[in-house]
């Protein structure tokens, strides 16, 4: 039986039986075009984006009467409306290796069908990335010079708990070339989080103990990391992610 997983619950624990899911096989790229009077074509101008996407799932809540269809609606308005103000894990058994990250923005529309089974749609705004889920697991290296490898085009925005004391460097070379961040003074640990932009320890940002060209970033194909200084061990989830 098919089902998903929001926010740490199961549609299966709240009854929902899935009819069908719509599936996307990839956002679109938005981008802006310059027409160049006399110039054939249009030119591409700067980056673009991709926007979230809609995953919808045609779902019925079956009852055996009126005031059991009542509560098991009230019970999941309160599951999919809670923490409407950030994203959440979204997983399902139609695409079992990956997950999103998503959250709840539509409307339940809910009909009676002969007062026993509530017929709906349940519809998740998503970010545009698939996220790989054994990405999500944690790699620990000891070694530097010690190569991942990413499986997707995409380039990943990895997190990494970097293990030493006193002055560390960290290089990473890939197809994009080589970048390296230079840490002043290691203390036990330091955290890099690619996807929220920030370098701390706990909940203490460290950002003005690091001097380096942005923040990590692990492309297509090998990625080797390197490190000097006296460093035990990288922890580093690489969360590969596609479209």
């Amino acid at each position: 039986m098919n089902y998903f997983e929001y926010n740490g619950t199961s549609s299966l624990d709240m009854g929902l039986r899935i009819e069908s899911k719509n599936v996307f096989s990839a956002p679109e790229y938005e981008v802006d075009f310059l027409t160049i009077p006399g110039r054939d074509g249009e030119l591409i101008a700067g980056p673009g984006r991709y926007p979230n996407v809609q995953v919808t799932y045609s779902v019925f809540l079956p009852a055996k009467s009126t005031q059991e269809l009542a509560e098991k609606i009230t019970a999941v308005k309160e599951w999919l409306y809670e923490e409407p103000d950030r994203y959440h894990d979204l997983t399902d058994t139609y695409d079992a290796e990956f997950y999103r990250k998503a959250v709840y923005a539509g409307k339940l529309d809910i009909e009676d069908e002969l007062n026993r089974i509530g017929v709906f749609t349940v519809s998740f705004s998503c970010l545009p990335f698939r996220y790989n889920l054994a990405g999500s697991r944690p790699h620990s290296i000891t070694a530097s010079g010690t190569v991942l490898t990413n499986p997707y085009i995409t380039a990943s925005k990895p997190y990494l708990k970097i293990y030493g004391s006193g002055p560390v460097t960290l290089t990473i070379q890939n197809s994009a070339g080589n970048s390296t961040w230079n840490f002043l003074d290691l203390d036990d640990y330091i955290e890099v989080d690619s996807e929220l932009m920030n370098f701390y320890k706990g909940p203490e940002l460290r950002n003005d103990m690091v001097v380096g060209d942005g923040f990590p970033k692990l492309c297509w194909g090998q990625n080797t990391i390197s490190f000097t200084g006296n460093v035990s061990r990288i922890d580093i989830l690489p969360r590969w992610v596609t479209l």
